[in-house]
């Protein structure tokens, strides 16, 4: 990467499918320079879709769930010699079914990759922001961090705390010229509900919106310092809206019913 580039940098992870790929090409599209990861050896092959757009790209190829993993990312990062602009911090993972059932290592690791990676990174990223007097940072949660989660509830309360550390984030560093913005999507058309497990749900099977658009909208907030976004369709913006003035023993018998394995045959 071109050190004196006169484009901003940006970091995307979980950039090599759904919502984070449409978020790197977002910033590759409005004339930033990206460094994006994902897990998987494909982000090499995803990242030509963002050169094509104008970008230098950087890959890393890194598990952010691992303490070493984050470290990795953030010393590439640095490598790059040019200061971080945005950053989308935006890999996550799903685990659904009955509590009583699912795996404790997936679960574990969800709260590792959703939760601990999250904070460590931004824990990197946030100081070099203050101390320059500039930057943007967006999280994606979800709007499951609005209600109780029944049959994904570790995935769910993984959301919640990321929406919460958002915006206390946001206040505590609202005279510093750093901004921080929650993304919440709803039911997204990506390959989260396989990974986890969910396909045989309403969820899974039902309705999903569009992973550009939630990303469009998700950019636009960034790029415009909102606190935060309920993205995608009209549709999931009422059920969010809704939800937060609904008890939450409401709100997790209506999760239920879209999240319940076999559901998706009711």
């Amino acid at each position: 990467m071109n050190s004196s580039s006169s484009r901003p940098l940006a970091v995307v992870t979980g950039a090599s499918s759904g919502i984070g790929y449409e978020l790197a090409k977002q910033f590759a599209q409005n004339g930033f320079d990206l460094v994006v990861t994902a897990t998987g050896s494909d982000i090499d092959s995803k990242a030509q879709a963002f050169t094509e757009l104008g970008a230098q790209v950087e890959t890393v190829q890194t598990d952010l769930a691992t303490y070493d993993g984050v470290e990795t990312l953030y010393r590439q990062i640095h490598f790059t010699g040019r200061p971080i602009e945005a950053i989308a911090i935006n890999a996550g993972v799903g685990v659904g079914g009955k509590f009583t059932e699912t795996d404790l290592k997936e679960e574990l690791n969800l709260i590792d990759l959703n939760v601990k990676s999250s904070v460590h990174l931004a824990k990197r990223a946030v100081k070099d922001m203050v101390d320059r007097g500039n930057g943007k940072i967006l999280f994606t949660s979800s709007i499951a961090a609005l209600m109780p989660g029944p049959f994904e509830a570790v995935y769910a309360a993984s959301k919640a705390f990321i929406l919460s550390f958002a915006e206390a984030l946001r206040n505590e560093l609202k005279d510093t010229g750093v901004t921080v913005t929650a993304l919440m999507p709803g039911p997204t058309d990506t390959n989260f509900f396989h990974r986890a497990d969910m396909d045989d749900t309403k969820a899974g099977a039902g309705q999903k919106d569009d992973p550009a658009e939630v990303a469009k909208q998700g950019f636009e907030a960034l790029m415009a310092g909102k606190d935060k976004i309920i993205a995608g369709s009209l549709k999931t913006k009422i059920q969010g809206n809704v939800s937060k003035v609904l008890p939450d023993t409401v709100n997790a018998e209506q999760h239920r019913q879209l999240t319940e394995p076999g559901s998706a045959n009711k």
